[in-house]
């Protein structure tokens, strides 16, 4: 489902930027809105008019020089999806090691949207171990690949390394659209919640909301309706709805008040509260022995408990091994549960990274490498798609 899809196209510098003339038609074909991006090698091979007199609109070719103040984020923004084609070894380089040297470098580190790359390049290149851990790298970083082909290359090879044909391409960028979340709501909680002590003090944990909100920005992406109940003041896209909360009771609250199909509990919910929180700031020269506890309501239980129970999606942050989060997956009766020892190195609270073990609701465990968040996420996504296409 491509009709109205707000696609950028960013063709590198490989003799088959000649193809991305005819992608490009076919995307407009499609009823995308096409705008596009082009580094300098690409217009050795191919000119920036071609695809204005396509997509009737003016390609942007530089980081400066240009009307916009900022090309690279108004184009990451704007876009929905951002297709590479060709997507040449040193592009695929750049951004597994998040350089920026150039416009479509930029563009793709600074945009939320999927990435498609259609890898295009001699046999060697691609098979070179350089590039095979890029391409690993990228992929665990949630970015999509379609090709390469085998067939023939530039000066007469033949080999591995021939471009995918548009028509691959727009089967793959459909299938990002249509991957099931379409017309589908989806919850997600994310944070650490806030239990007032005073009004300036509080029981908390070192939760960044990074999860949650990498989980959000994946099913929006997939064409799921999103609901982000967040502690955290993280940017989020303009297609997600955003209900800000602090405490325990004010995210039940919030997750209460949402009608949803799919509800992705990632918040680091305190278990515990102050029983008697001061309305005053309470003073130290008054001293304080004790704080009386109470606990919070069980946000993941109300859900699972509502009368038409919708798919739920929990979390175990553990500091132990994984046979505590098998038994809560099977007491707490969750559709899956994502494991992750907080303790591990690069698996904390605040990082950019995780590393998650899946259980599934009779307390299978599927580890996973350690992956970026936004990577966690879109293996997160892609269980939860097959769990409603089973239930469809």
């Amino acid at each position: 489902m491509l009709d109205r899809r707000r696609v950028v196209l960013a063709v590198t510098g490989g003799v088959a930027a000649y193809k991305s003339a005819y992608l490009a038609r076919r995307l407009v074909e499609a009823g995308a809105e096409v705008r596009v991006a082009m580094s300098q090698s690409a217009m050795e091979f191919i000119g920036p008019q071609t695809f204005a007199a396509i997509t009737g609109d003016q390609p942007q070719t530089d980081l400066f020089g240009s009307d916009e103040v900022s090309p690279h984020t108004t184009l990451g923004r704007w876009a929905e999806l951002v297709i590479v084609a060709p997507a040449t070894a040193a592009t695929l380089a750049r951004i597994a090691n998040g350089l920026s040297e150039d416009l479509v470098s930029a563009l793709l580190l600074a945009t939320r949207a999927p990435v498609l790359f259609a890898p295009a390049m001699h046999t060697e290149m691609w098979e070179h171990p350089a590039t095979v851990r890029n391409v690993d790298t990228l992929r665990g970083d949630g970015h999509h690949f379609v090709g390469p082909n085998e067939g023939d290359l530039a000066g007469g090879d033949v080999g591995i390394g021939r471009v995918a044909e548009p028509e691959e391409i727009i089967d793959a960028a459909r299938s990002i659209f249509d991957s099931g979340g379409e017309g589908l709501a989806v919850l997600v909680t994310a944070g650490g919640t806030r239990e007032p002590v005073d009004p300036v003090r509080y029981i908390g944990n070192r939760s960044s909301g990074k999860m949650g909100h990498a989980i959000a920005e994946e099913a929006i992406r997939r064409g799921y309706q999103v609901t982000l109940v967040t502690t955290s003041d993280l940017p989020v896209s303009g297609s997600i709805k955003v209900v800000n909360v602090e405490t325990a009771d004010q995210m039940k609250a919030a997750v209460d008040s949402v009608d949803a199909d799919i509800v992705v509990m990632a918040a680091a919910v305190a278990d515990f509260k102050p029983a008697d929180a001061s309305e005053a700031k309470l003073a130290r020269s008054d001293g304080l022995s004790s704080i009386s506890l109470a606990e919070t309501p069980d946000i993941l239980a109300s859900v699972v408990a509502r009368e038409d129970p919708p798919l739920t999606v929990g979390f175990a942050a553990e500091t132990g091994e994984v046979q505590r989060a098998v038994e809560k997956a099977k007491r707490k009766q969750v559709d899956l549960l994502v494991y992750n020892n907080v303790t591990q190195e690069g698996s904390g609270f605040g990082t950019d990274t995780n590393q998650v073990s899946f259980i599934d609701a009779a307390g299978a465990v599927d580890p996973q490498p350690m992956m970026s968040k936004s990577g966690v996420a879109a293996a997160l996504w892609d269980r939860v798609d097959a769990l409603v296409a089973q239930r469809n």
